[in-house]
Order: structure tokens, then C-alpha cells, then sequence
């Protein structure tokens, strides 16, 4: 494939991306994030004369003396916020056992993510990581700034094929100067261990932080497929398994299921939102009735 070809191929992926996205960060979907993430602080808005219902609270007594009838202050709540999409590019992304690949997932998620955010004229920032910080983009708006967001996640080489999340989240720490709203998208396939349990407290403490787990069915369960070698596609250790027997496969779905719950609980005792999202499922109606339930919750 020359290259002029290869640009027209990664383009049309980018649209594909783009038009997918677009569609399901949907006037539902962008009314539910509008309504789960509060802006921080108030901006003055009018003095207006004191109507039956006005919380007695706003009246304001300088103007309210000075005239001899009631006057309350009215306010707007500053809804501009700041979100920041971090998003894993390690190997283990490029597996998919059903449909997409984790990373795909990634991308569709984080560009409903992010179209959802512009329509509510909030800014969207994106950093990509591995074991390393592979690229930081500034949070800035339009549409351009949002396709070379889904541009990157879906195509940028990394030098890397690891994972630290615990080292991105403190990168993030450092870069971050206002509170913002934090999407962290990964498969958490490394131990739930206590570097990572500090980094996502101390990110926690000072931003509104959500991790959003990326699953592949084929990670929980092994096949009857006889004997097989495995590869770890991010260290490259190769481990040969008898998966015709019931006890190996038992014994695997055992050790995945108890990672998971150990992510869990990490994430839980930190504080922290989490949702757990599969390739081979839609994943707006699970996205949707997370802000819907967040909004319920936060009051």
C-alpha cells in the first residue's frame, strides 16, 4: 500500500470513528454528562426585585435598605470544565478475541467522551501512555483539536509496549494546574498493587477521577483448545498450557476473576468511579446509566 493510500485508509477509520462517536454523544447522552459534572463556582448574573419563592438567603441588604423593597442576587453556575482523556496504548490493547480491539474500544468511547464534552463547551485534553508517557495534548476545543484527539489514539506507534498506570496518573498530577474531570480508559491488566492505589488517592484528592476498565471476554475464560503456547504481548514470555483440561482452565478464570475484585476493591477504597465495559458489547446504554445514576447519587 502506498502511501497516499495508507492516509486514505486512516482517514476513513478516523471518519468511521468520528461519525460513531458523534451519533451516540446524542442530546440523552450529552443532557446526562451535562447534568453528572458541575462546573466549580458561581458567576454573578442580575439584581433583580424579590419574587415569592426567591431563597431569602440571596436578598441583597445593601440595595434592599438603600430602596425600601427586597432585591436578591442572582447567580449562574460556571459550567466550564476541563476533561482529560488518558488513555492506554500498551499491547495488550491490540487483542480482541470478539469484534473490536481494546484500543478501538478506547477510541469510540473516548470520542463520545469528548464530543459530548464540546457540546457542552467544555475543553478536552488527551494524554496517551504505556509503561511511558508516549504524548500530552493540551485540553482546547473544536473539532479539529477532537479528530487529532481519535487520530492519535487510534494510530500513534508507541515506543513502548508496557504498562504504568500509576505512573501516568502522577504525570497527570503534575500537568493539571485547575481541578479537572479525569477519564482514565485501560485494561488494568497490571497488579491493583499499592503504587498504584497511591496515584489514584492522590489524583483523586485533587481532580474528579472515573476509570473506565476495558474487557475482552476471551481474558476471562481460556477455550478447550488443547495445547497451546501463550504469549504476553507486552513482555513476550511465552507459557505453554494444556487447555484441554477443565482444572487449568479453571484455575485461570479463578486468578482472572480474582484481579478483577482486587481492582475493585483498590479503586472502591480510594473513592474512586469505576465501570467496567466490554468489546464485544455496545457501550452507550452502560455509559448513559452511569452519569444517570452519578447525577442521582451526587444530588
Amino acid at each position: 500500500m502506498n502511501r497516499e493510500a495508507a492516509l486514505l485508509e486512516l482517514l476513513a477509520q478516523v471518519r468511521q470513528v468520528e461519525v460513531s462517536a458523534s451519533r451516540m454523544a446524542n442530546d440523552t447522552m450529552t443532557g446526562a454528562y451535562l447534568s453528572s459534572f458541575k462546573g466549580r463556582g458561581m458567576d454573578f448574573e442580575e439584581l433583580r426585585e424579590y419574587q415569592p419563592g426567591d431563597d431569602v438567603r440571596h436578598i441583597d441588604w445593601n440595595v434592599t435598605n438603600r430602596l425600601g423593597r427586597p432585591f436578591v442576587k442572582r447567580y449562574r453556575e460556571e459550567r466550564e470544565i476541563t476533561m482529560l482523556l488518558a488513555v492506554d496504548i500498551s499491547a495488550s490493547g491490540d487483542f480482541a478475541s470478539v469484534g473490536r480491539t481494546k484500543r478501538r474500544l478506547a477510541a469510540e468511547i473516548a470520542g463520545t467522551l469528548a464530543f459530548a464534552a464540546a457540546r457542552s463547551g467544555d475543553k478536552v485534553g488527551l494524554l496517551l501512555f504505556t509503561q511511558d508517557v508516549e504524548l500530552y495534548v493540551p485540553p482546547a476545543k473544536g473539532r479539529r483539536h477532537l479528530l487529532r484527539l481519535l487520530r492519535e489514539i487510534l494510530f500513534l506507534d508507541a515506543k513502548s509496549k508496557g504498562t504504568n498506570i500509576a505512573a501516568a496518573l502522577r504525570q497527570l498530577n503534575h500537568r493539571l494546574s485547575r481541578r479537572s474531570m479525569v477519564f482514565v480508559l485501560s485494561d488494568f491488566l497490571q497488579p491493583a498493587d499499592d503504587s498504584l492505589a497511591t496515584a489514584v488517592g492522590r489524583l483523586s484528592a485533587r481532580h474528579d477521577l472515573i476509570c473506565v476498565q476495558l474487557h475482552d471476554p476471551g481474558e476471562a475464560e481460556l477455550p478447550d483448545a488443547g495445547l497451546v503456547t501463550l504469549e504476553d504481548a507486552e513482555t513476550g514470555e511465552l507459557v505453554e498450557l494444556n487447555l484441554g483440561r477443565a482444572a487449568v482452565r479453571e484455575a485461570y478464570a479463578a486468578a482472572n476473576a480474582r484481579r478483577l475484585t482486587a481492582l475493585d476493591q483498590t479503586l472502591s477504597r480510594e473513592g474512586v468511579d469505576t465501570l467496567r465495559l466490554e468489546t464485544g458489547r455496545p457501550f452507550a446504554p452502560v455509559l448513559q446509566h452511569f452519569f444517570e445514576h452519578r447525577r442521582w447519587r451526587r444530588g
